[in-house]
């Protein structure tokens, strides 16, 4: 019961400075846990009451654990939530000014790469363009990384949907945006 409360916090805050916070929660819920073993087995040694309570994993001696329909589950611990930072526009920055949308696809790009569906859109992606590079030809790997390129710039009213969108290695991206080649959407073999 305690797992899904203290996931949901820790995932709302980990976008502050939370770590101490983090920290500080997860002693706590530890303190009222021993005191609620203890209270609940007033006539056993606090040896017993470590060992039917709490196990050693990974360098930790005091995780907490219980047995669900034959299933071992263990208490979720705050503070192993990655705190994830806000990265700042640049006062600058113009998201209707053309010359600064490759500045823009840089940040949704990692926006994109930062969760699940996003990850789940690239590959997508990907596979679409068989792994190749419109602009050069060459296979997209990771050594080579990656850039996300709106064929219809966001500036000029393309819309952030997949039909808009094709991977381009780094490179190939900058060349495009600073000579204004067009690129178009690779299209799969007939019958494929």
């Amino acid at each position: 019961m305690l797992n899904p409360v203290i996931r949901g916090w820790a995932q709302f805050h980990q976008f502050a400075n939370s770590k101490r916070t983090f920290n500080f929660v997860d002693h706590a819920i530890h303190q009222r846990l021993w005191r609620w073993a203890k209270r609940r087995h007033p006539n056993k040694s606090k040896r017993w009451i470590r060992k039917k309570y709490f196990k050693t994993i990974g360098g930790n001696n005091w995780v907490f654990f219980g047995e669900d329909k034959g299933k071992e589950l263990i208490l979720l611990r705050a503070s192993r939530f990655p705190v994830k930072r806000y990265v700042k526009v640049k006062l600058e920055a113009n998201p209707f000014d053309p010359n600064w949308e490759l500045y823009f696809e840089k940040r949704l790009a990692l926006k994109i790469a930062d969760n699940l569906k996003g990850r789940r859109q690239l590959l997508q992606l990907w596979k679409e363009q068989q792994g190749i590079c419109p602009v050069c030809k060459q296979k997209i790997t990771k050594l080579t990384g990656w850039h996300s390129h709106h064929i219809v710039w966001r500036s000029l009213g393309g819309s952030d949907s997949q039909e808009n969108r094709v991977l381009l290695h780094p490179n190939c991206h900058s060349q495009v945006h600073s000579l204004g080649i067009t690129v178009e959407k690779p299209r799969p073999l007939r019958g494929v």
